[in-house]
């Protein structure tokens, strides 16, 4: 095969991945600020706020603010909830701990569970469902907020997907202009191999 033959195909071979990585980085910058924007605009609409840094003063374990929140929820103390990675901590280190407060580690079914077998209308039965309620809502909300992490986590993947794909457009690039610069320098008779380095 002749060397410019190879050159050339190398060479454009080169700048149609320059292309194809450079429309995947565009496509994959484009999913990370709408997932980006979208999860900031859901959150914002809800309104939460973290428990205010004054609050963080005085951990106490079965209070609103617990030691175990000090390592997570405090840096975020005062702040609107706005991104996927406050919506993880208020989630998992705010509710999650609050719930399993009230309900004893035990989950919404299994609390229902126990509430159904008691005499309905008995004292012990309102108070078991009023619990019910509370942690049912508890963990509906605690879920919306992991869905809204799962989904800012995932565009801050495909963010780093798309810098991937274009510092790899960028390194094509650089090798296909090196290629055509190649190419250009190549005699017209050069072969790939000599004849003597032939099968």
């Amino acid at each position: 095969m002749r060397r410019k033959v190879f050159d050339k195909l190398a060479s454009v071979g080169g700048a149609v991945v320059v292309v194809i990585l450079a429309v995947a980085g565009t496509m994959l910058l484009v999913g990370y600020n709408f997932a980006n924007n979208y999860v900031h605009n859901q959150l914002a609409e809800q309104n939460i706020t973290f428990p205010s840094a004054a609050a963080f003063a005085h951990p106490k374990a079965g209070s609103e603010i617990t030691p175990s929140m000090i390592p997570s929820v405090s840096q975020y103390a005062g702040q609107q909830l706005l991104t996927g990675q406050q919506a993880q901590v208020y989630a998992n280190d705010f509710i999650g701990v609050h719930l399993n407060q009230i309900g004893g580690g035990k989950t919404y079914s299994q609390l229902s569970s126990e509430a159904m077998a008691l005499p309905k209308g008995s004292p012990a039965y309102t108070a078991a469902e009023a619990k019910v309620q509370t942690v049912f809502q508890g963990t509906t909300l605690r879920g919306l907020l992991l869905n809204a992490y799962a989904f800012w986590q995932i565009g801050q993947i495909a963010l780093y997907a798309a810098i991937a794909a274009f510092a790899g457009g960028v390194i094509f690039l650089v090798l296909s202009g090196f290629g055509f610069w190649h190419l250009r320098r190549t005699p017209a008779e050069a072969e790939l191999l000599a004849a003597g380095q032939r099968a």
